[in-house]
């Protein structure tokens, strides 16, 4: 693609997206906008029959948001962002039409989990670990408050949004956040060998069911991602949240604002 931060390879009928932003793959605009055109050049792309989505980056998947997208802008600068990562991204992956694979090599963060759990299956590499930070910074983890827990229940849900702290890869494993883990070394392997099971089955019928999946598991999840844009676009431009970026730049305790 046009942007070399975002890398696209094809081996047998495999296409693997690779993020490369240095330091820890922060999303900018310019940034989701490459992975969102990266994703609808794998839709088009009729070679390709599963998806893979990376890391190149040692002990990163992705941290989330450059800061400077939400410190000192109004909502309506907001919104444009939490559009793309919120409603495009889950657009783009529900009309991919191939099973795509996050493969999680390292520290997933805020919009790292969302870009994680917009792919149908995580993979997790032994040391990755994972995280909803947003509350620190006195903001919402927003599509997450919908996601999680139809996945691990309310009230685990509940202890790991509102505490931000970080987990490791087993425990997301037993509690059904991601699908499997594997060893370090053997992640890149293991998640290929699974991504080339799903391409050797029939296309037609992989299309077939993965939409009509979408249709029945998700239902009323679209609405659930526009509701999300409005509370964390809200919550974004309050002076809690500017508290809290500004305090985590300066690397000191939040002094929160009374009401």
């Amino acid at each position: 693609m046009s942007d070399s931060h975002v890398h696209y390879r094809i081996d047998n009928a495999i296409a693997c997206i690779t993020l490369d932003r240095p330091p820890v793959n922060a999303f900018s605009l310019g940034f989701l906008d490459d992975i969102l055109a990266t994703l609808e050049h794998a839709r088009t792309d009729a070679s390709v029959r599963a998806v893979l989505l990376t890391s190149d980056i040692p002990g990163r998947f992705c941290a989330g948001l450059d800061l400077d997208i939400l410190l000192g802008k109004p909502e309506s600068e907001i919104r444009p962002f939490l559009e793309k990562l919120y409603v495009q991204l889950w657009d783009a992956q529900c009309a991919l039409g191939k099973p795509s694979i996050a493969v999680v090599n390292g520290a997933a963060r805020g919009g790292g989990m969302t870009l994680a759990i917009s792919c149908d299956v995580i993979l997790a590499g032994e040391s990755a670990t994972f995280g909803y930070p947003e509350i620190d910074l006195g903001l919402l983890p927003a599509i997450h408050l919908s996601h999680l827990p139809r996945l691990i229940g309310r009230a685990r849900a509940v202890e790991l949004l509102f505490s931000g702290r970080s987990f490791t890869a087993s425990e997301a494993e037993r509690t059904g956040l991601i699908t499997r883990t594997h060893p370090d070394e053997a992640l890149r392997e293991e998640a290929t060998k699974l991504a080339a099971v799903f391409a050797s089955k029939s296309p037609q019928a992989i299309q077939a069911g993965r939409a009509v999946m979408v249709r029945m598991q998700d239902k009323g999840y679209r609405e659930d991602i526009l509701a999300a844009v409005d509370e964390f676009c809200g919550v974004a431009a309050s002076d809690a949240a500017q508290e809290g970026l500004r305090a985590f730049i300066e690397k000191r305790a939040p002094e929160w604002p009374s009401e």
